[in-house]
């Protein structure tokens, strides 16, 4: 029966999470995280402010332009890196720019293959998100050489990479977003209560996001007891059969803490697999098309936003006032605040990330 339970709860989940592989999923660097000490972001700027909505950036709406930008992403089969695509190209119609989209699907020699043909493209600028963070040096060396000035999103190449070859780097502050979720808990439970945390702890953002989490419980900390802290992978199926465990040894579970929207809905199977729908809370980040739709669902209780959107229009904003020479970038790593996903912005944004 149990065996039953599990194959028809991963069956309904992979059913809305087709094509999603969000946050620091697939044991895949991601960079949507700085570190921090006593809360505060060291040595790098946090923008509360965003990019201007509106995309007006240097040129008229519509006009041509003699620019050509270029964004090798490490996938194309992901809403998350997707929707930065998107955002990019529009970004660049609307202001009569040449645009090149390359996608390497996760393979570090044709990043390399492709940024080595970047080079030597005349490209104005190149954003890029690495397929391996210490394994495309080369590359970027290759792009800064031949004068192009590179905007590194999302996922972070190595630090000495950044220092020696980007021109900005752009993420997610991962430590904030985990804060937002570990204060929200503390409200919802202020006596404190049994937690699980689904962790990914071979990925720096994914620490990022559980160490806020346990500072954003502040004084109430000592109330909580984590019954278990285990790697889901950052994925569905991993995180749907520990937490089933993790739910029959501890039926007085009172929430579950997931660094990701994919991690989270395994969670939300799980318990209701385990008939518990209604007594144990699902806090997750990301906020997915899928995960705003849990959340109005029901099946999360919180969820923090990951910004690809805003790092999209973030980081072609700074490549346009750079080439037009009215930018100064004195700080190499920006990360752009997250924030908790409503039941309202959930329901307007709900088929888009932020």
């Amino acid at each position: 029966m149990r065996k039953m339970k599990k194959i028809l709860a991963v069956g309904a989940c992979f059913c809305m999470l087709i094509g999603v592989l969000s946050g620091c999923g697939n044991n895949r660097q991601t960079g949507n995280g700085g570190s921090k000490e006593d809360g505060n972001v060291t040595e790098e700027v946090n923008v509360s402010e965003q990019a201007d909505a509106s995309g007006e950036t240097g040129a008229p709406e519509g006009s041509s332009s003699d620019l050509s930008f270029a964004f090798c992403t490490n996938t194309l089969n992901n809403t998350f890196q997707s929707s930065i695509d998107g955002k990019l190209k529009e970004l660049c119609d609307a202001n009569g720019i040449s645009y090149t989209c390359l996608d390497p699907d996760y393979d570090l020699n044709t990043q390399l293959s492709q940024l080595s043909d970047v080079a030597v493209s005349g490209y104005d600028a190149v954003f890029i998100i690495p397929v391996d963070s210490a394994g495309i040096t080369a590359g970027l060396a290759e792009i800064k050489d031949a004068g192009i000035p590179i905007f590194n999103v999302d996922t972070a190449v190595i630090d000495e990479d950044i220092d020696s070859f980007a021109t900005l780097f752009v993420g997610t502050n991962a430590y904030m977003a985990g804060e937002l979720v570990g204060e929200q808990m503390a409200k919802d439970y202020p006596d404190g209560g049994k937690i699980a945390v689904l962790d990914f702890p071979s990925n720096e953002s994914c620490v990022d996001r559980v160490n806020g989490f346990l500072a954003g419980l502040g004084d109430n900390s000592s109330k909580f007891e984590i019954v278990a802290q285990q790697d889901g992978k950052a994925a569905l199926d991993e995180s749907l059969v520990l937490a089933e465990d993790i739910i029959i040894a501890n039926p007085e579970l009172d929430a579950f803490f997931c660094i990701n929207d994919p991690s989270a809905l395994g969670a939300a199977a799980a318990i209701k697999g385990e008939n518990k729908t209604g007594e144990i809370s699902v806090y997750s980040i990301d906020a997915s098309p899928e995960g705003k739709q849990a959340l109005l669902d029901g099946e999360f209780t919180a969820v923090a936003a990951q910004v690809p959107l805003q790092m999209a229009e973030y980081s072609f904003n700074e490549a346009i006032k750079l080439l037009n020479g009215e930018s100064n970038i004195t700080e190499k790593k920006v990360y752009l605040d997250s924030h908790l996903v409503l039941e309202e912005e959930a329901k307007e944004t709900l088929s888009n990330w932020q």
